[in-house]
């Protein structure tokens, strides 16, 4: 299986509001690194709705099954799929434990779907401490952010 590096981010300004989401995939063979990035973004969403969208188009991209690093400095996203929550929700009719509405079921299923393709390795980042690829995702996000209006500075 070939390794991919991916670092996602997502960005919003006001939760609701304008968001974006940016993706950088790695992949490096015979001694050279291809790189892409992704961006994308919304007029109305949630950061975490921009988390998981960034990882989902990632996901996307990928023609055959892999084996990934995934950079992310979203708790929410990494815990959903590392931790099992998701799949916890799904079992229980996108419920969570207590019974109350799970969010973003539509983005998690599909999620869930991608991610049974692959073998992936989390990895949470600490938002904001100079991570190059974690930045270099927030730029990306930030920037399809403010096309939709996004006031970030």
């Amino acid at each position: 299986m070939k390794r991919i590096e991916i670092y996602t981010d997502g960005a919003c300004s006001g939760n609701p509001g304008p968001g974006g989401w940016g993706a950088v995939l790695r992949y490096t063979a015979g001694g050279k690194t291809h790189e892409r990035e992704l961006s994308g973004g919304a007029a109305g969403t949630t950061n975490n709705r921009m988390e998981l969208t960034g990882l989902l188009e990632a996901l996307r991209c990928l023609k055959e099954p892999c084996e990934i690093d995934l950079y992310s400095d979203s708790q929410y996203l990494i815990n959903g799929l590392e931790k099992g929550w998701a799949k916890g929700w799904r079992a229980r009719g996108w419920k969570k434990a207590d019974r109350s509405p799970a969010l973003n079921p539509d983005l998690w299923a599909a999620l869930l779907e991608e991610c049974e393709k692959h073998t992936i390795h989390y990895h949470w980042l600490k938002g904001h401490a100079g991570h190059p690829e974690n930045e270099r995702c927030d730029r990306l996000a930030v920037a399809e952010s403010k096309k939709y209006g996004g006031k970030q500075l």
